[in-house]
């Protein structure tokens, strides 16, 4: 990934479509067709089009079709640093390339992501900016490698290998993919390295191999461009030819031949983590490549198997023998290949040959009995609704395409998909079982915590895993101001003019009804009816706010019992019952709310809601499924404690707002709370505070407002309406001056970093304006001062981001990175620098890029549904206008560079903050008072 964010949304949706259409009828099928328009370029250039007028927005997306899959030995990681590359500069578009223009033009913010077979590039920007967009992506693919210079290159190196350190070396079970795949895949095997890559490699990557691997992979005639939304056909047909049509095509691209995989004998490997809290144990069958026949039923076994409480890996494991709180069964298939993968993270100090054998006592289970045609349907019923929700954007929408297209030749599989899906029976399940299972060999890895060898599996033998070790001063150095000197490859026109915009979009405010029932209930909706879905939440104030700080994760726990059965319904049957809906439903708390939120068809909801309304009004206080929740949210207690990024925000809190504000804690508890809250306060909690003066509900999606009134008639009548008086709490001060605090991990790989300070509340005056100025800071991604000077000028960092966060109660402003260990101090003083200078150098175009930014991209505000339902949660929580969306435009035009600087002056202030690093104390800690705060203060164990 290029952003430092985990954003897996390529995957996410390309699994969603890929594995997920089993139920579409005939006739939803006519009714929600995804049409599409393919055509090739004379370069060999695959072109399709997908017109979607809901929204004023397209979708663009290039995809490669190379990989990880795709390198050499040597050179792993090499794909996905190309990745990178790509986004940096190109002869016309200039140095920062897609990032600068995605700022001007209101992009979703331009990213990429690589797996083992295929690199894209995505973005959804206004419609206006069209031109511009397939301008940029042009000019990516056919003139870019003249700008990769050894500069450029040594600082995306640095950048991946922080993002190599935040992922996977500085994450518990973070080695473990790598000892797998290593294992699984014979030396040579495609798949046998990772696609993140090694340290090594990617240190030992040269300038040549980028061009190498440009010229041969980067092709017209080895990529896909699809572009998606409110589009003219034939217009954008003509900019596509007119940008793509005069790159060269490359060598002809051979069809990679299919590689799967036999072992000849089981493997047990283990390895001791230094991140881990808790065993866990994964055991990798070799399985079949993408769109394989057996892969639908496999898809199928997986989720029987192990999701739900008719699971038999899940009553053996989870309710029988109590060894873990989740089992997980996947398929990971590929393009060459695939592998049926099964993971257990175990409760601390239990025994992984007591889980090995659990697991086998669950496979006997299944093989005694089978699935039944009722579990059949009601796991298609369920991936019938993940379908819809794929195709919500327009940017799922042309990944669906991309994927067809590359993958299977054809974007239209998808009707041969859902046939193969449907076409799925009991007899095939059991095929797959005892075809790729049963009796098979298989790789089983065992990651325990350090000093923990005696869980490992028996006859484990211990893995190879590369541990970088921390050097001062071990990375190389560049200068990123150095420009690229090159001759500009020639054009038949001149591509160094951007494109003009296309007429501006209006923004379309969706139309908001809100109705107030006797009980008190507040009901906000939007009617959508762009796919047969409806999204919902119902918001019951109060949360974490109402709890004693003694017995901290009350609530937490309560939202989890909700949905675990019913007073006229065991815990199975009312999942039975969800599910045969197709239907998804959650409950969960916050620090303000307990809510339950859903989606389902639309056809469904009445029934969907009557389920909401025994969750709600008849608890079925199952003691039993009580003790599995309060165990298993022990154990993520305590694994927590071993994640850096976790240790950071509960650090934060308590620093921030101190012991006696309810917010200093994790609404999840600790141990000591967790362990002496009885069912009996769960009861109480419930009978005390839950209201329906104090509920909101939001609806959006194909339904109306009458029929959402009636489906919550039962709750409107039958639930007690009581008050309840949500406490003021004492609001923290920023600090009189700034100090630093330090965690010691030892051995970290990077140094978490939290810098902040308690902020505005989002009802402040301030607030939105704030979040506007915060856009140069730190807000705006690569448009971010923040991001250009730590990681673009540095390399100390794969990303970094600053920011406003508030609701009713709280507001705080805070810095959060991934920084390389070595530089810690040195990165702790550039972000220190960076704000103190922040106001004295904002600038007109400062300005000027932030309301370009913040304008146009007001034309994908609302394109989702879940985008929708944010916006009633504005309005129904903070009493925002229905038009909050247009008064923030004219705050927007507006705003002066003095009136910037007046908000910087009153809400940054890097000398009143807390600098909190989670790290390795024994090589940074002392460093960091060459800040000027003091003596840094160590918050575990003595220095």
């Amino acid at each position: 990934m290029k952003h430092f964010k985990s954003l897996i949304l390529s995957f996410v949706l390309v699994c969603t479509i890929a594995s997920c259409k089993q139920n579409e009828t005939k006739t939803e099928t006519k009714e929600f067709k995804v049409d599409y328009e393919k055509f090739t370029l004379d370069n060999g250039l695959q072109v399709i089009l997908h017109v979607d007028k809901s929204d004023p927005v397209a979708a663009v997306a290039l995809t490669a079709h190379v990989g990880s899959a795709r390198e050499k030995e040597g050179r792993t990681g090499f794909a996905h640093l190309f990745e990178h590359l790509l986004f940096l500069e190109s002869e016309n578009l200039g140095k920062g390339g897609l990032d600068q223009m995605s700022a001007r033009i209101g992009g979703s913010g331009a990213n990429g992501s690589t797996s083992r077979d295929r690199t894209n590039y995505f973005q959804t920007v206004p419609k206006d900016a069209l031109e511009k967009m397939i301008w940029a992506e042009a000019d990516k693919l056919g003139f870019f490698i003249n700008t990769v210079t050894e500069p450029v290159l040594a600082k995306e190196k640095q950048v991946v290998k922080n993002e190599k350190r935040q992922r996977v070396d500085n994450q518990p079970y973070g080695h473990n993919s790598a000892v797998i795949n290593s294992n699984l895949y014979p030396e040579g095997h495609p798949y046998s390295w990772e696609v993140i890559g090694s340290l090594e490699d990617l240190q030992n990557a040269t300038l040549e191999d980028v061009k190498e691997f440009y010229r041969r992979w980067y092709v017209p005639n080895n990529v896909t461009l699809t572009i998606a939304g409110d589009i003219d056909v034939a217009q954008t047909k003509a900019w596509v030819k007119k940008y793509f049509d005069e790159i060269p095509k490359g060598e002809d691209i051979p069809k990679i031949e299919k590689q799967p995989v036999t072992l000849k004998a089981s493997k047990r490997l283990y390895y001791e983590d230094n991140f881990a809290r808790a065993p866990r144990l994964t055991m990798t069958w070799p399985a079949v490549y993408q769109y394989h026949e057996d892969s639908y039923a496999l898809s199928v076994l997986s989720q029987y198997l192990t999701q739900g409480k008719k699971a038999p890996l899940y009553k053996v494991l989870v309710e029988d023998q109590q060894l873990t709180s989740n089992v997980r069964m996947y398929q990971n298939s590929s393009e060459i290949a695939g592998q049926l993968m099964l993971s257990v993270t175990a409760f601390n100090q239990k025994d992984l040959n007591t889980v090995a054998s659990a697991i086998n006592d669950g496979f006997r289970d299944f093989e005694a009995n089978g699935i039944s045609q009722t579990d059949l349907d009601r796991i298609k019923a369920g991936q019938e609704t993940q379908f819809y929700n794929g195709l919500s954007s327009v940017l799922g929408k042309g990944f669906q395409l991309a994927q067809y297209e590359i993958f299977a030749g054809d974007p239209g599989f998808i009707n041969q998909d859902v046939k193969n899906i449907l076409a799925v029976t009991p007899e095939d399940v059991m095929r797959v079982y005892n075809k790729y299972i049963k009796d098979k060999n298989y790789v089983a890895t065992s990651f325990v915590p350090k000093g923990q060898k005696s869980l490992v599996l028996d006859n484990s033998q211990l893995a190879k895993v590369v541990e970088e070790k921390i050097i001062e001063g071990a990375e190389e150095t560049f200068d990123p101001s150095i420009a690229a000197t090159y001759e500009k490859t020639p054009s038949s026109f001149d591509r160094s003019t951007e494109p003009p915009y296309g007429n501006s979009p209006e923004l379309t405010i969706p139309q908001v009804w809100k109705n107030e029932l006797a009980s008190g209930i507040k009901v906000f909706g939007i009617e959508n009816t762009e796919v047969p879905l409806v999204q919902f939440e119902m918001q019951i104030q109060g949360g974490l706010l109402l709890e004693n700080k003694h017995k901290v994760g009350v609530s937490n726990l309560l939202a989890n019992l909700m949905t675990k059965g019913t007073k006229n319904k065991t815990p199975e049957e009312l999942e039975n019952a969800i599910e045969s809906l197709g239907a998804n439903l959650y409950a969960y708390a916050t620090d303000d709310s307990i809510i339950i939120s859903g989606t389902t068809l639309s056809k469904h909801f009445d029934a969907t809601m009557a389920l909401v309304t025994e969750i709600l009004l008849e608890p079925r206080w199952d003691e039993k499924e009580f003790d599995l929740i309060k165990q298993s949210t022990i154990s993520g207690i305590q694994r927590s404690k071993a994640n850096p990024n976790s240790i950071a925000s509960n650090e934060f809190s308590k620093l921030l707002y101190g012991d006696n504000n309810i917010l200093a804690y994790n609404n999840n508890g600790t141990e000591d709370t967790v362990n002496t809250i009885s069912l009996l306060d769960l009861q109480d909690y419930y009978n005390t505070n839950l209201t329906p003066k104090l509920t909101h509900m939001h609806v959006v999606g194909a339904i109306s407002e009458e029929d959402v009134i009636n489906a919550l008639e039962t709750i409107n009548t039958s639930w007690e309406s009581k008050d309840v008086v949500l406490p003021e709490l004492p609001m923290p001060l920023y600090p009189e001056t700034s100090k630093v605090y330090f965690y010691d991990v030892p051995g970290a790989k990077q140094s978490v970093i939290r810098f902040g300070y308690p902020a505005l509340k989002i009802t402040h005056k301030d607030y939105y304006a704030a979040t506007v100025m915060n856009y140069r800071l730190g807000g705006g991604s690569f448009a971010s001062q923040l991001t250009q000077e730590l990681r673009e000028g540095k390399g100390y960092t794969y990303g970094i981001r600053s920011g406003f966060s508030g609701n009713n109660q709280k507001g705080e402003f805070t810095i959060s990175s991934g920084i390389r260990t070595n530089v810690t101090y040195e990165a702790t003083s550039l972000v220190k620098d960076i704000l103190e200078n922040y106001g004295k150098n904002y600038s007109e175009n400062d300005l000027d890029v932030t309301k370009g930014f913040t304008i146009k991209s007001n034309a994908r505000a609302f394109e989702t549904l879940g985008a929708k339902l944010n916006m009633l949660n504005n309005i129904s929580n903070y009493g925002f206008a229905n038009d909050y969306a247009k008064q923030r435009e004219a705050i927007v035009n507006d705003l002066t560079v003095e009136d910037v600087k007046a908000l910087v002056e009153n809400y940054i202030k890097p000398n009143q903050m807390i600098y909190l690093i989670v790290g390795d104390a024994e090589t940074q800690l002392e460093k960091l008072e060459g800040l000027g705060f003091g003596k840094p203060i160590l918050l575990n164990g003595e220095k």
